[in-house]
């Protein structure tokens, strides 16, 4: 199924696992999503942001519409902090650094769906990234995006040549995707209370 991490009268964070869509997709098979089996358990539950179907981590749900828009709000002003844990494939010498390439949606892949840098009809993404650890072919890492761009982590890790361990689109396949979404840092919808939620990764 998946943990709770945080419920209150405002709104609900749960760890999603990876291989589960986070809403449905078209057609039957694609039902089963985090969004429905967290209806189940909150009726009132709304969205207020995604994760990719292979990533697994934090994700916020709303209990109303006007907790909905006010974390919607954060996540449009950047306010929400949010940290991610990966494992890309090599070893990255220098201890941090920043990635500023535009990206866009590469119209001649349809399915899987696919995103790449693009300097002059792409949109800005920043993502600044910090070594915690190397191993013998890897290394694992902390990344801090500053837009949220559709794939931005995985393409952006691809375009430095350390793609994510696990990628199908822009690695090489494994058993899992090691991308996770581990912290997040917002303004509590109710309160206005500095609220931070951690989920560590399982990898």
């Amino acid at each position: 199924m998946f943990e709770i991490l945080h419920s209150d009268d405002a709104f609900v964070a749960v760890n999603k696992p990876t291989g589960l869509l986070t809403v449905p997709g078209r057609g039957a098979d694609k039902q089963d999503c985090l969004y429905h089996r967290v209806l189940e358990q909150f009726p009132d539950a709304l969205m207020v942001h995604r994760l990719d179907m292979d990533t697994s981590g934090l994700v916020l749900f709303a209990r109303s519409p006007e907790v909905q828009r006010n974390l919607s709000m954060q996540f449009e002003k950047r306010e929400i902090s949010k940290t991610y844990i990966a494992v890309v494939a090599g070893i990255i010498e220098k201890d941090s650094g920043v990635v500023d390439f535009p990206l866009r949606k590469d119209m001649e892949q349809r399915l899987p769906p696919k995103h790449l840098v693009d300097c002059v009809r792409g949109k800005k993404a920043i993502t600044e990234w910090r070594v915690l650890e190397r191993g013998a072919h890897t290394t694992r890492v902390a990344l801090f995006p500053k837009t949220g761009r559709s794939h931005q982590l995985r393409v952006h890790m691809q375009s430095i040549a350390f793609p994510i361990v696990g990628d199908p689109i822009y690695g090489i396949p494994a058993e899992r995707l090691m991308l996770h979404a581990e912290t997040l840092e917002l303004f509590h919808p109710a309160t206005g209370e500095p609220i931070r939620l951690e989920c560590p990764a399982s990898f």
